[in-house]
């Protein structure tokens, strides 16, 4: 098992729980499959929808642990269908972190369609879970909040710091040369802060000396821009929350924020629904603006009718789209 790296410690960092600690995660029952569902995620018949996919979880091939944590885990698997003509090889790896604001209740089981969507589009894929917020003491309240600090940036730093090795032992066939990072929501959020780890301020403890080794990255709807999601209040002050609270949010957001971490260097690209209300497409626009005030060019594919959730539900042309920008950063 890889070990956890070696840490100091951040502004205002509560102390480490003694012992194994139980799992956050609470495992949804199977729903019925959105087949009726039309390409912008509106229900054949009824009004439009926007809500995670109505799917059973899709099991993996393997799955393996990055720390002793019980949601310290990567769910792999195998690709199952074949590559488009004229991208052969190795299936590259896709690094998928899911969403549902850094809270406890959202684990990785509700992206599953979307993985074994991936899968079946030839990819090799890594789901991964992550400790995220619930009622703790320290963070004083009585129901699940937006995620811990810094336990939910240690573990997304650690999965992927061993996801090389990981890989290799559960899917042997994957071209991890080729790995594109995506994540949804606040996943899209973690994603773009994987992948800006070397530009983090000198001494925090997940910086790399150098850029991860990514073919680049596919944000959706992601919570890129921690000013414009506060101002907008996204997903019920998720962020201040997630940052320990309004007294600690300036300090933490340098090491936290992805548009202040700019530029990265690794291919970017971000697609957002223009009719998403979880997270706003100006969030992704700041971002953008962000980046390009930093010498940097962000992709920013705007889908027009699309809410929050199709791009991640297989039964919505939206999500064929992101594959596409996937493949397109992969081969």
């Amino acid at each position: 098992m890889p070990s956890m790296p070696s840490r100091v410690p951040l502004p205002d960092e509560p102390p480490a729980h003694p012992g194994r600690e139980h799992s956050d995660s609470e495992q949804p029952g199977p729903a019925p499959c959105g087949s009726e569902r039309s390409a912008t995620g509106q229900h054949a018949s009824g009004p439009p929808v926007d809500e995670p996919p109505a799917c059973p979880p899709v099991a993996p091939d393997v799955s393996l642990p990055y720390g002793e944590h019980p949601d310290q885990i990567v769910d792999f698997f195998a690709p199952r269908g074949e590559p488009a003509a004229g991208r052969g090889g190795p299936a590259p790896l896709v690094v998928v972190l899911h969403g549902g604001a850094w809270r406890a209740p959202y684990d990785r089981q509700h992206i599953t369609p979307f993985v074994g969507f991936l899968a079946r589009r030839g990819f090799a894929v890594a789901n991964v879970e992550y400790r995220r917020g619930s009622s703790l003491p320290q963070q004083g309240a009585d129901s699940p909040t937006a995620g811990r600090w810094p336990e939910t940036f240690d573990d997304v730093a650690a999965a992927l710091d061993a996801m090389g090795g990981l890989a290799k032992e559960a899917l042997p066939g994957a071209d991890v040369r080729r790995t594109v990072l995506t994540g949804h929501s606040a996943g899209g959020h973690l994603a773009l802060w994987a992948a800006s780890r070397h530009v983090l301020p000198e001494g925090a403890p997940w910086r790399l000396p150098s850029p991860p080794p990514l073919r680049g990255v596919v944000a959706l709807a992601p919570i890129a821009d921690f000013r414009a999601a506060v101002e907008r209040g996204v997903c019920g002050g998720a962020v201040t929350q997630l940052l320990g609270g309004e007294g600690r949010y300036q300090e933490r957001r340098a090491y936290a924020d992805p548009a202040a971490l700019l530029p990265t260097g690794i291919a970017t690209t971000i697609v957002q629904g223009r009719t998403d209300s979880t997270v706003p497409q100006e969030v992704s626009e700041a971002y953008a603006e962000a980046a390009a005030k930093a010498g940097e060019v962000v992709g920013l594919t705007l889908l027009e009718d699309v809410g929050h959730f199709p791009l991640i539900d297989p039964a919505a042309d939206a999500c064929a789209v992101v594959a596409e920008e996937i493949a397109q950063l992969a081969y």
